[in-house]
């Protein structure tokens, strides 16, 4: 899944991100969701999330389902 649905995404899912400073790159970053930051339901770049070592960025992929 591309994590553009925040109902797609809970914490405790294991996926993969883009950090702001990555986004020209599109280097991603793995981890473990700790807080969804974006409150709509879709995003066209990725639900924006708190990984549970403290970086932020927009999802890019679903790891795995819980």
């Amino acid at each position: 899944m591309d994590g553009k649905h925040r109902k797609d995404i809970s914490p405790g899912l294991r996926v993969a991100i883009v950090l702001k400073q990555d986004q020209r790159s599109g280097k991603r970053t793995e981890g473990i969701v700790k807080t969804i930051l974006t409150s709509s339901s879709f995003h066209p770049h990725g639900i924006k999330v708190r990984l549970e070592d403290g970086q932020v960025g927009r999802v890019q992929e679903i790891l795995d389902d819980m």
